[in-house]
C-alpha cells in the first residue's frame, strides 16, 4: 500500500472512530433533543432508553404536605427537581410531564411537586421554602451504594417561567446543588410588570416592543393579589382576577366600584399601558407589596449560587421578556441561550422559520447535553 493510501486509510479510520465516539457520547443527547422539539419522535427512543415508572408521593414542606410525581428509571444516576410556573395543571401540565418523562428515561430520578401558590397564580414567597424542602426530600430518595453514598446522586433544579424565580432563590441557599436551570425566568418582577402592561422591554442600549395579550394582565393581577393587605380589596381583586381569566371581556365594574385606595392602586397598575406611568404606579403600591416584589426578584441573590447555571428563553415569550434572562445571565457571570423560534411554552410549528430553527437545534442540543450529564 502506498504512503498516500495508508494515510488516507488512517484518516478514514480516525474519522469513523470519531463518528462512533460521537454517536455514543452525543447519540442520547441528540435523540433527547429531537424528542423534546418534535414530540412525535418520542416513541422512537423506546428501545434505547430506560423504562420509567411514575408514582405519586407526598412530603412535608413549609408547614404543609405537598403532593408530587416521582419519575423513577430502573437505574437512576442523578436527580432533578422540576418547578412548574403559573398553571392550574401544576405537576401534570402536559409539556412539563413529558419533559420529566424524557429526563427520567435518560437515567434521572425526577421529582415534580404541585406548588399550590403557583397553581393558584400566586407568588408569595412560601414557594422558596417549599422548593428547598423538595430538594431535601429528593436527596434522600434512591438507593445508596458504596461508590455513591448520596442516594439520589448529583442534584439539579430546573424552574420554568414564574417558577424559575423561586427556584433560583432556593438554589442560592443550597450549595450542594450541582446544576440550576432557569427556562423563561425573570430577574426583577418590576421589569416583568412593565412588559406585561406596556409590551416594552430593554437590555443595554436596545429597546423592544411586543404585542401583549390581554389575558396576561389578569395573570399579573392574580400574582399581585396575595400582597394586598386590605382584606376587602384582596377579596374583590381575587374575584375580579378569576372572572377576567375566565373571560377577559367580562364586565367587572360592580367589583371595581367597591375597591379602596390599595385595591385601586393595584388595578391601575395592571390596566396601565404607558411606559412613563409604570414607575409612578409602582411607587403607589403598598410598602408590603413593594417589599414582596423586591424579595421575590432573584437578581440580587444570583451571586450566591455556586452551581453551574443554565439559562434559556424563547425570543417570542409574551409572558416574561427574554431580556430578563439576559439580566440573570449577566448578574451570574454566564451567558443566556435565546431560542429564536420559541415562545413562552415551546417551539413554533416545526416547518416554520427553517434557518432559525436549525440554529436553535444546535442551542437546544447543548442545553440538553448539560441537563443530561451534569455531575459527570
Amino acid at each position: 500500500m502506498s504512503p498516500r493510501a495508508t494515510l488516507l486509510a488512517a484518516v478514514l479510520l480516525v474519522a469513523s472512530l470519531a463518528v462512533v465516539a460521537a454517536t455514543f457520547r452525543f447519540g442520547g443527547t441528540l435523540a433527547f433533543t429531537l424528542a423534546l422539539a418534535v414530540p412525535a419522535t418520542e416513541a422512537w427512543r423506546g428501545p434505547f432508553v430506560q423504562p420509567v415508572a411514575r408514582e405519586e408521593i407526598a412530603f412535608a414542606a413549609a408547614g404543609r404536605t405537598l403532593v408530587a410525581d416521582l419519575y423513577r428509571p430502573a437505574r437512576p444516576r442523578r436527580a432533578t427537581l422540576l418547578v412548574h410556573g403559573l398553571s392550574t395543571f401544576g405537576r401534570r401540565q402536559p409539556d412539563l410531564a413529558r419533559f420529566a418523562r424524557l429526563l427520567a428515561a435518560e437515567g434521572q430520578l425526577v421529582l415534580v411537586p404541585d406548588f399550590p401558590g403557583l397553581i393558584a397564580f400566586r407568588l408569595g414567597g412560601r414557594e422558596v421554602e417549599e422548593i428547598g424542602a423538595a430538594l431535601d426530600h429528593l436527596a434522600t430518595l434512591g438507593a445508596p451504594t458504596p461508590a455513591r453514598p448520596d442516594p439520589a446522586g448529583p442534584l439539579a433544579i430546573a424552574g420554568f417561567s414564574f417558577g424559575a424565580g423561586p427556584a433560583l432563590l432556593a438554589a442560592a441557599e443550597r450549595p450542594g446543588v450541582r446544576l440550576v436551570a432557569s427556562f423563561g425566568g425573570y430577574a426583577d418582577l418590576r421589569h416583568v410588570i412593565a412588559f406585561i402592561t406596556t409590551g416594552a422591554h430593554a437590555y443595554g442600549e436596545r429597546r423592544y416592543v411586543q404585542r401583549q395579550e390581554e389575558y396576561n394582565r389578569w395573570k399579573l393581577l392574580g400574582l399581585l393579589v396575595g400582597f394586598v393587605e386590605d382584606t376587602r380589596d384582596r377579596a374583590a381583586l381575587d374575584a375580579l382576577s378569576t372572572r377576567k381569566l375566565a373571560n377577559p371581556s367580562e364586565d367587572t365594574g360592580a367589583l371595581e366600584t367597591g375597591l379602596g385606595v390599595e385595591g385601586r392602586s393595584v388595578l391601575a397598575l395592571v390596566r396601565n399601558g404607558s411606559e412613563a406611568e409604570v414607575a409612578p404606579l409602582l411607587t403607589r403600591l403598598s410598602p408590603r407589596t413593594q417589599h414582596a416584589l423586591e424579595r421575590l426578584s432573584p437578581l440580587a441573590r444570583l451571586g450566591r449560587i455556586r452551581a453551574r447555571l443554565l439559562i434559556a428563553h424563547g425570543a417570542g415569550d409574551d409572558s416574561i421578556p427574554f431580556t430578563e434572562s439576559l439580566r440573570v445571565a449577566e448578574a451570574a457571570g454566564t451567558r443566556a441561550v435565546i431560542l429564536e423560534t420559541f415562545h413562552h411554552t415551546g417551539p413554533t410549528p416545526f416547518l416554520a422559520l427553517l434557518l432559525p430553527r436549525a440554529r436553535d437545534a444546535s442551542r437546544l442540543a447543548r442545553l440538553a447535553d448539560a441537563l443530561l450529564r451534569f455531575g459527570d
